[in-house]
């Protein structure tokens, strides 16, 4: 029984409860900002459409659209061009080696040999360069493309530069079916296709070009963004 005296609370108690409360509050902090520590940089159509552009021969019309309801960027191909729009900064890839992005083709070109020099034009195609700042000739870059004449899967050098490779990763049978999502392992591909572990990549690009073929082609470039494996 009190009999009127005051009851001073157990200080130890308290101690261990606020420590406890306090841990799970952090635990709860920290599972709810994980996600964003680990992804890796993100790009949306109004980051890409403002990357520096590179052209090779004239130059694509590159643009912020509204289409199916989100924002895209609109490349449209018309007169034997060849430019894209370039992110030059490190990306890590010992920390998120995955690639994923969203584009769409509604038409692809035709009668073409994408191995031969004549026929090296895409509706589509995301460039990751590994740079070798002083010795150029041991840059190399993948090229995944949206083909128009080979089936997903197949891969191939490019017919001007053998330091590139390109990988079909959507074909004519895609095309006209709306929006594609495209996840590749970046890491993977360079140790595959380039024999090279390269810890970070040193470019991001897009590109839709039509200089070799004379075709026209259009293509719609989403979200691009790395990702832990």
């Amino acid at each position: 029984m009190n009999h009127g005296r005051i009851t001073r609370p157990d200080r130890r108690r308290t101690d261990r409860s606020l420590r406890a409360t306090g841990v799970a509050v952090a635990a709860m902090a920290a599972l709810a900002l994980a996600p964003a520590a680990l992804a890796g940089p993100a790009f949306e159509p109004e980051d890409i459409i403002g990357w520096e552009a590179h052209a090779f021969e004239g130059t694509t019309d590159y643009r912020l659209v509204q289409t199916d309801g989100r924002l895209a960027v609109q490349a449209t191909c018309t007169e034997e061009t060849a430019s894209g729009l370039f992110y030059r900064q490190d990306i890590d890839l010992t920390e998120t080696p995955v690639v994923e992005w969203e584009w769409r083709v509604d038409e692809t070109l035709t009668g073409i040999d994408e191995t031969t020099r004549d026929g090296d034009d895409y509706p589509a195609r995301l460039y990751l360069v590994d740079e070798a700042r002083v010795l150029r000739w041991r840059t190399r870059a993948l090229n995944y493309v949206w083909s128009s004449a080979t089936e997903r899967g197949r891969d191939w050098p490019n017919a001007f530069a053998s330091q590139a490779h390109m990988i079909a990763v959507a074909t004519a049978s895609d095309a006209g079916e709306g929006w594609r999502t495209e996840r590749r392992n970046v890491l993977e591909d360079f140790r595959r296709f380039h024999d090279r572990e390269p810890e970070r990549i040193n470019a991001v690009a897009v590109m839709t070009d039509c200089d070799n073929t004379g075709q026209e082609t259009r293509a719609w470039y989403g979200n691009i963004r790395f990702l832990p494996e």
